[in-house]
């Protein structure tokens, strides 16, 4: 029996042994990192906390934070907490935050370019292509060359999140005509506002947090910001009952997602590309998200705060056009505009005319179905 023991010398070399490799296995997983360990991003949005905007920034910082597994983690603030939404993206240069969500046309007073990464023209395309046009036709090349090159900003941008077609806003009675617009205290921003000045209207700039109040004090007479679930929770039910939905202002419009560059250059290269990737994956939910939540609040403001729906009449949108084409033709005088504009026109035409080719007709069906 005495025997069939392992020797004292043979116990200890196998509880070291084990250990060793104990020892050895918890050194080779890294992914089990300390709380302390985590970097930390200051990352806010441009928009009001109860915004639906607010929430998709909230939907993006959590997918950052659970598939870097605790190594990099995003703090979401809401507009003001540290910058003001038309301040955000200087306070992400300077580093005082990480990062942020917001808009490229609240960018558009550095250089009007900015503009068309985030309400350009109406090519005829849908948001979801001109994201396309980001990702595969050179948008995302000249988008860099912009911010780091012509502006020489210390910034690194991704794009998400198409919107859709953009309301013309909400009036105190219908707009039936162009000249309707005519010295209309109307708020909206970036190149539409260039588009409404053209229209005659009296355009003002404002964050989305400011136009309820502006409209009900009376400095505004008209309003624009960007979808039912936004609209109702922002109080705009409260002081207008016209709403008037299709317009060429923003037909297609994205969401901006930027980091300080120095930060996000230290990085590890796999927490760089969750950074990146995840904007992808937010901006498909994101687009799912809204069909159910913009439809529901829509139908919702109607029934009980007895909001009117318009549909913009069709001469006030040949006029959009026809504005469109002066104010194109005007700021393309400037070199890198006029670059951005050719390359979106291109990637539009081909893509669109494709759509038109390939898919049918969907309103047909719709009436068969729902309308008989």
């Amino acid at each position: 029996m005495a025997k069939d023991r392992p020797s004292k010398s043979r116990r200890h070399f196998l509880a070291t042994g084990a250990a060793s490799v104990a020892g050895a296995a918890a050194l080779s997983v890294p992914n089990v990192v300390r709380a302390q360990e985590a970097v930390v991003f200051k990352f806010q949005s441009t928009w009001p906390s109860k915004d639906i905007f607010h929430e998709y920034a909230q939907d993006y910082v959590n997918r950052v934070n659970e598939m870097s597994g605790g190594r990099l983690k995003l703090e979401l603030l809401a507009a003001g907490a540290v910058a003001k939404a038309f301040e955000l993206q200087d306070a992400v240069i300077a580093g005082t935050l990480d990062g942020g969500h917001g808009v490229c046309a609240y960018w558009y007073g550095k250089h009007k370019a900015y503009s068309l990464f985030g309400t350009p023209p109406a090519w005829g395309w849908r948001a979801n292509q001109m994201v396309g046009w980001m990702k595969y036709g050179g948008g995302q090349a000249l988008y860099e060359e912009l911010v780091q090159q012509v502006l020489g900003l210390n910034l690194v941008g991704f794009l998400t999140g198409p919107m859709p077609t953009q309301p013309l806003g909400w009036f105190k009675k219908p707009v039936e005509k162009p000249e309707d617009l005519a010295g209309l205290k109307y708020r909206t921003v970036g190149l539409s506002a260039d588009l409404f000045k053209e229209m005659g209207a009296a355009v003002t700039i404002l964050g989305g947090g400011e136009i309820v109040p502006a409209m009900d004090r009376g400095l505004l007479e008209a309003a624009e910001f960007n979808n039912p679930s936004s609209d109702r929770v922002l109080g705009f039910p409260d002081v207008s009952k016209d709403y008037m939905l299709q317009s060429y202002h923003q037909s297609a419009e994205c969401f901006e997602i930027m980091f300080n560059k120095a930060k996000y250059d230290a990085l590890a290269p796999d927490l760089q590309a969750i950074l990146k990737y995840a904007t992808e994956s937010a901006s498909a939910d994101m687009s799912w998200k809204a069909m159910d939540r913009y439809s529901k609040d829509l139908e919702a403001m109607k029934a009980e705060s007895g909001v009117k729906v318009h549909r913009t009449p069709d001469a006030v949108l040949q006029a959009q056009l026809a504005a469109w084409d002066k104010v194109i033709a005007a700021q393309s005088q400037e070199p890198f505009f006029a670059k951005v504009v050719e390359s979106q026109k291109a990637w539009a035409k081909r893509v669109v005319a494709l759509q038109f080719d390939m898919e049918v007709d969907q309103k047909t069906a719709f009436d068969h179905f729902f309308k008989a």
